[in-house]
């Protein structure tokens, strides 16, 4: 029945499909019904990954945003991988400091700075906000952000799939230049990860604004 639905669902025969699901009505058979996803998920082929771009940013108006490092959210019990981006972070924010970007941070509710991993903890002065997922919302991030000049973000962080996905997503919604360094973020399965950068470099809108990169890649 599955292969008879996909060949009246051709346009070419559609004429001819009115007819027999009118005698296949009639004779007692239940119409073709459309597949959900759940029901073809074990047929759908991975697309292939996002195309990686080097980039040279403008340090005066570029900010580094470090997202959720805190030890509530990346540990080696729930998240052993944003344990491993961590020197790969350490890295990325060295040079950007070096170079004058601006830094801010980034918690998940109810953890304080002092629980930000100490390899990428923040400086005297660098901003820190608290929010769920969307670091917008209900905090003075944008207002930061404007009152810098900034009008490009690089996006680091955990989880990939929370804090990353929607932050980088809202930015790129308020008009921001969204970067996305691929060793920079961390989930706790590789398919949270590689949804996340299929979505950024595909979703309407965001997808315009974003470019997937590699730390390695970006320039000054």
């Amino acid at each position: 029945m599955r292969n008879i639905c996909k060949t009246l669902a051709r346009p070419e025969v559609w004429i001819g499909a009115v007819v027999v699901m009118i005698l296949l009505a009639g004779a007692g058979i239940q119409p073709c019904q459309a597949q959900t996803i759940i029901e073809e998920w074990n047929s759908i082929k991975t697309p292939p990954p996002p195309e990686l771009k080097q980039v040279t940013i403008n340090p005066k108006t570029t900010a580094l945003l470090l997202l959720d490092f805190n030890s509530q959210t990346c540990n080696m019990k729930f998240r052993p991988r944003c344990v491993a981006s961590i020197p790969k972070v350490r890295k990325l924010l060295v040079e950007a400091r070096a170079k004058g970007v601006a830094i801010v941070y980034s918690l998940s509710i109810g953890a304080n700075a002092s629980d930000i991993a100490p390899e990428v903890a923040p400086m005297q002065g660098e901003p820190v906000v608290a929010s769920g997922p969307d670091k917008f919302l209900n905090t003075d991030l944008e207002k930061i952000l404007r009152e810098k000049k900034i009008e490009t973000v690089i996006v680091t962080g955990t989880a990939s799939h929370g804090a990353v996905l929607y932050t980088a997503s809202e930015a790129a919604l308020r008009g921001f230049n969204v970067i996305v360094p691929v060793e920079g973020s961390a989930a706790e399965s590789l398919y949270a990860e590689q949804y996340v950068l299929w979505n950024l470099a595909n979703a309407p809108r965001i997808s315009l604004k974003t470019i997937i990169t590699k730390i390695d890649w970006i320039k000054y």
